[in-house]
């Protein structure tokens, strides 16, 4: 079976609220799958169920081919689950945290959990009570590496951490992701999602509205051109597919949409290109080309990317 993630027209309500509508999810074994959305969207909502946390009310979703709300005892010792917020047992040490942790997975790499307490530069003498809030996050994050399992669950995991220990978490899922592990990561930081993410799911009032490599959704916006010429172009504005253009004597710069590069850069060489940058357009703006509906409601101006 290639998907060790499924959920099929699954459905979550609370009262009269709808967290999860019909949606439809797959991470293949082996993937790192990034999973969008701002607060509310749904994405805990839907980790919880995946981790027998909470029953959904309809559809179907399963881990490794198995129900999770009917086998999380047996399907737990195949996963590590990481939260944005860490509640540790107070009067437990950060290492016999760990510990405890592995042993309900059926044990634990003690060399390997020393090498990331290193990493992390996390002390495991102090009590979970006096840890702060990125150290509870640490402790988590040692136990999940740690772990011999198939399956990372990682929601907002780098919530507390500084940029440095967020560059030893990014460094850490691209190990176990070369040792084959599964990772479905939940994230606010789009650079972090676009660093180690070989796929995406968009996730919007608990429905998935877009799913696929960086490559395949950015046909949904635009790069951005910066060109320096040896003689001045003409027709630019002609061209279907062109926007924003601005031309400065021998500088030109504009959108274009993926499907008019060819005849941009045709129409450049033409006249001779002495410099060319084209950046390609980022996560964050595929990211908000599904809430810009969202943001124009609260007054902010997203630029046109439709």
């Amino acid at each position: 079976m290639n998907a060790v993630i499924r959920t099929e027209k699954l459905v979550k309500r609370f009262g009269h609220v709808t967290a999860l509508d019909n949606l439809d999810l797959e991470v293949a074994r082996g993937q790192t799958h990034g999973f969008l959305g701002p607060n509310g969207a749904g994405k805990s909502t839907t980790i919880r169920v995946l981790l027998g946390m909470l029953r959904a009310d309809g559809g179907k979703a399963e881990l490794f081919g198995s129900d999770p709300w009917s086998e999380a005892s047996e399907l737990h010792r195949r996963l590590a689950y990481v939260p944005g917020d860490v509640a540790l047992w107070p009067g437990l040490t950060g290492g016999e945290t760990i510990d405890v942790l592995g042993r309900l997975r059926g044990g634990i790499d003690k060399r390997k959990r020393d090498e990331l307490l290193e990493r992390f530069d996390l002390d495991p003498r102090k009590k979970g009570r006096s840890y702060s809030k990125g150290n509870r996050q640490k402790v988590a994050l040692v136990a999940a590496f740690a772990a011999d399992v198939e399956l990372l669950l990682l929601d907002e995991p780098t919530s507390g951490l500084d940029p440095l220990m967020a560059a030893v978490f990014n460094e850490c899922v691209r190990e176990v992701a070369a040792q084959g592990t599964t990772v479905l990561l939940s994230s606010h930081v789009m650079s972090e999602v676009e660093q180690l993410c070989q796929k995406v799911s968009i996730i919007r009032k608990g429905v998935i509205v877009e799913t696929g490599t960086l490559a395949e959704m950015r046909h949904f916006s635009r790069s951005r051109i910066h060109a320096t010429v040896k003689n001045p172009v003409r027709g630019l504005d002609d061209l279907e597919g062109v926007h924003d253009l601005a031309v400065d004597g021998l500088d030109v710069r504009l959108n274009v949409d993926t499907g008019a590069l060819d005849d941009v850069l045709a129409q450049l060489a033409v006249v001779g290109i002495t410099a060319l940058t084209c950046e390609p357009p980022s996560l964050e703006e595929l990211f908000l080309r599904f809430y810009g509906d969202e943001l124009a409601a609260k007054g902010v101006n997203n630029g046109d990317q439709s």
